[in-house]
């Protein structure tokens, strides 16, 4: 029987080839994990790219209205014709306000008022929209009745679509809305300077229309301001409380296990859950009003609870134990050992979450769908039980128009809301690093 004895310089080598095969395989491992990462990134920002080009594309005319430049004149013939105003001011409210413009553009193009067909046209050229424009400026001031104004008055939705290239003018009249005739019209008004885009005021103060060229989200936008305001005043307090409650003086036991976990899930909750209950308890059972922002406020409280419940106990234990001790052990009490020293270190992250919490709120469509805020609202809503909407909702509401205008409106108000939650994003990112410390 021979004994085998392993030679230590022959096997050396193999193991140096067995080490750098395994640091081959490695490296190469971390250089896929490195390509799987910036692929997943990529495919991310192609993503992002493709969907803002698409709504600021379709959307950044919004911002912009076709206007015609008009001396009109307030014709006492028309508008108050038996000369009632002294005794009756309702009558200057129901006058034909939209017959002025017609006969001041018509005057303007030179054409006769007899001329029927082309008068037709010519209406078609302004938007209706006029009526309640000029309605504010005679009711403000009688006194202008008999006198020519000069005023930019809106055109109708068609003409601003065609007038923003939005409409193919090359294809047979009979195929669009717009005539060849309007479109000479179009082009001379432009050149002479009485039609010309200018910026769209309406958007951010009309209420809800029928007509595009007169739709704006004045409504929603104090619809949408009312219930943050709710939001904020109801869920910041009560989440917070909640939040020191559970961090710093509830036991560990059984119930609180169970809330804990429930506050985990509701964060998890589809939100139209919210609108079914706040549809059940705050409209059928309390019976507050559909379409209100009271109503829409405590629903999205309620959905915005769990959300800063989380952020603000992982705010709480982020604050080192050390602080507590130290407070306690100068004589202060655990209250003002919690309120003094724990919570004004918590802040920064406490904040972060409740404007990360108040920009989910702003977003959501769902749970106001089902308490009625698709309600056709025109007038501002003065108190919070007033009817109301909100962006979100108004946008849905534009989605689902068919006018090619309001694709237009639509994408606008689109933009209007990532701006408001790009700015709430990143006044959260900025507080977080203005104030966070580091331990």
């Amino acid at each position: 029987m021979t004994d085998t004895t392993l030679n230590p310089a022959a096997t050396a080598p193999a193991k140096a080839v067995r080490r750098d095969i395994g640091l081959k395989r490695r490296y190469a491992a971390e250089r896929r994990f490195k390509i799987y990462g910036i692929t997943a990134i990529a495919i991310g920002l192609f993503f992002l790219v493709a969907l803002l080009f698409s709504v600021i594309s379709n959307g950044y005319t919004a911002f912009w209205q076709t206007e015609l430049n008009l001396s009109v004149k307030l014709d006492e013939k028309v508008i108050d014709p038996t000369n009632k105003r002294a005794t009756d001011p309702a009558v200057l409210l129901t006058a034909n306000y939209p017959l002025l413009v017609r006969n001041a553009l018509a005057e303007k193009l030179g054409i006769s008022l007899d001329d029927k067909p082309a008068i037709r046209e010519v209406s078609k050229l302004v938007s209706d929209g006029s009526r309640s424009q000029l309605r504010e400026l005679v009711a403000g001031n009688p006194a202008l009745i008999g006198t020519t104004q000069n005023l930019w008055v809106l055109t109708g939705g068609d003409i601003d679509s065609a007038f923003k290239g939005q409409i193919d003018l090359t294809v047979d009249q009979a195929n669009r809305k717009v005539s060849d005739r309007q479109v000479g019209w179009m082009n001379t008004l432009a050149k002479e300077g009485a039609m010309a885009q200018r910026f769209n005021t309406g958007l951010f103060t009309f209420g809800a229309s029928s007509r595009p060229e007169t739709s704006g989200l004045g409504v929603a936008l104090i619809g949408s301001l009312y219930m943050m305001l709710i939001v904020l005043c109801l869920s910041l307090p009560i989440g917070v409380a909640a939040s020191i409650y559970l961090e710093e003086y509830a036991k560990k036991s059984r119930l609180t296990d169970i809330i804990e976990v429930n506050i985990n899930n509701l964060a998890a909750v589809p939100s139209i859950v919210f609108g079914l209950l706040g549809l059940a308890v705050f409209i059928n059972f309390f019976g507050l009003p559909r379409s209100a922002s009271l109503v829409g406020g405590l629903v999205l409280t309620l959905m915005t609870l769990p959300t800063i419940i989380i952020a603000t106990r992982a705010a709480l234990r982020a604050v080192p134990p050390s602080i507590r001790s130290a407070a306690l052990g100068i004589g202060a009490s655990k209250t003002q050992m919690v309120f003094h020293h724990v919570l004004p270190l918590a802040a920064p992250g406490i904040l972060t979450g409740t404007i990360i919490g108040l920009a989910h709120a702003l977003g959501e469509t769902a749970p106001l769908l089902l308490i009625g805020m698709v309600a056709f609202v025109a007038n501002y809503p003065v108190t919070p039980l007033d009817p109301s909407t909100a962006l979100p909702v108004q946008i849905y509401m534009w989605a689902n128009e068919a006018e090619r205008a309001f694709v237009e409106r639509t994408s606008g108000a689109i933009i209007v809301l990532l701006l408001f939650l790009a700015v709430m994003n990143i006044g959260a990112i900025i507080l977080r690093r203005r104030f966070e410390r580091r331990w």
